[in-house]
């Protein structure tokens, strides 16, 4: 078999057979197909297309690329979740301890954050001792102990999509629906859970800018999970505005622990036991949405959740009287407000550039080795639907020195537009996917 041919089928528009794709991906991986071959077969996939057998089987194949995880010495069916990356998105420190304390177990690998889109991992890491290293033994150990476990990606996950995205990110080919769902469903196949639900994120601070092209994603993912045999859904949620109120990893944690005493804000809340719902729905759990709701109210109400996230920072070494009393952690030297620069009604927040404010208060990374400060970040007053006035508060700076505090303030200020007539608030949940279809709500 030669690559000459395989790229002269595509371009064809001919469909690529499974023995092809295989073929491709395994060449690339090894080093045998070169970069300049490979990036011809990616820009015809681009322009003809890959119907959904070809890219079922290109993410099985880039799934098998490397480590494919063994979780089978976990009892019971492994719940996972993943979201495509937002702002202010901390939901999995909210849904993976009250999945876990009714009694699904959670087996989950994480990553980091890049650019304007924080990673649960960084998150995680600023609760002083927290380890998102761990053996694969402790690991499983903990998940059959506690029901919960969340460590840090393998380098050898999926190896295929690591090396085909650098190449996509610099030849124009990572717009296309079949490449983007394979490169993220070959990571959740190869991390080994039963049930998968995918936080699909829509609008100005998501990869994905439109409910159509968020919704044809979400499609490809689930029909994807479902053909490989794995229990998968999808809900369709907001960002055009910050999830919750704060961006930044300390700030994070500290808002999820609200979450998880009951406490905290409504849309972030709504959200994350959204995402719960249907995690345990897919595990049998529950036997409805509704069902899975009202489990998780009262397991939140009680305490229960909370005490398994307690559990699970201790377990994986972190402190955990920082989590009983967030205050204990060190402030920030500078807590800089921000205001409005006239007044009306919040027609608009451009998350991406408040994601981006963040970045340049030390909350996140342009290249993948820059340092995170954890402490700093951003309070969010002000919503979409809000009404403010000239000089009103729009938010807080967190920081550390005052020249980001000036090039943040700025970026902050400008990434809200306003109306002179009332806006209505933002819906956080815009719909849901599952094998039936999408589904609007």
């Amino acid at each position: 078999m030669r690559m000459y041919d395989v790229i002269t089928a595509k371009k064809r528009g001919n469909e690529l057979t499974d023995e092809q794709i295989a073929f491709v991906v395994k060449g690339f991986t090894a080093g045998e197909i070169p970069d300049y071959q490979m990036s011809a077969l990616l820009m015809a996939i681009c322009l003809k297309g890959l119907n959904m057998r070809e890219t079922t089987t290109l993410t099985m194949e880039m799934a098998r690329s490397g480590d494919m995880l063994d979780l089978s010495a976990i009892h019971g069916k492994k719940a996972d979740k993943h979201s495509t990356g937002g702002v202010g998105d901390k939901t999995t420190l909210i849904v993976a301890p009250i999945v876990a304390s009714l009694g699904v177990p959670v087996a989950k690998m994480s990553g980091r954050g890049l650019g304007h889109t924080g990673g649960t991992i960084d998150k995680l890491e600023s609760i002083p001792g927290f380890r998102t290293t761990i053996p694969a033994d402790e690991f499983i150990r903990s998940v059959n102990d506690m029901k919960l476990a969340v460590a840090g990606q393998s380098a050898n996950l999926a190896p295929a999509d690591k090396k085909m995205y650098a190449l996509r990110d610099v030849t124009a080919t990572v717009d296309n629906i079949s490449l983007i769902a394979s490169s993220i469903m070959s990571k959740k196949l190869a991390s080994g859970a039963d049930v998968i639900v995918l936080d699909v994120k829509t609008g100005s601070g998501a990869f994905m800018k439109t409910f159509d092209d968020s919704a044809e994603l979400a499609k490809a993912m689930v029909t994807i999970g479902n053909n490989c045999g794995r229990k998968t859904y999808a809900v369709i949620t907001d960002m055009n505005q910050v999830l919750g109120r704060y961006v930044g990893n300390w700030l994070e944690v500290r808002e999820a622990i609200e979450v998880l005493r009951g406490e905290g804000d409504e849309e972030l809340r709504l959200v994350s036991y959204t995402l719960a719902s249907y995690m345990l729905l897919g595990c049998g759990i529950a036997g409805s949405i509704d069902e899975a709701k009202r489990m998780i109210e009262e397991t939140v109400a009680s305490g229960t959740a909370f005490e398994k996230f307690r559990e699970f920072v201790a377990r994986q070494g972190g402190d955990v009287s920082f989590i009983d009393n967030p205050e204990k952690m060190r402030s920030a030297k500078l807590e800089t407000p921000v205001y409005a620069s006239r007044g009306g009604w919040i027609s608009e927040i451009n998350a991406e550039e408040v994601g981006m404010a963040s970045l340049l208060l030390g909350g996140g990374r342009e290249k993948k080795d820059d340092t995170i400060d954890p402490i700093v970040g951003i309070c969010v007053d002000k919503k979409v639907g809000d009404r403010v006035f000239a000089g009103e508060r729009l938010g807080v700076l967190y920081a550390n020195d005052q020249e980001s505090v000036i090039a943040a303030g700025k970026r902050f200020q400008a990434a809200y537009k306003y109306s002179e007539t009332p806006v209505p608030p933002v819906a956080p949940i815009y719909g849901y996917v599952d094998e039936n279809g999408v589904h609007r709500v």
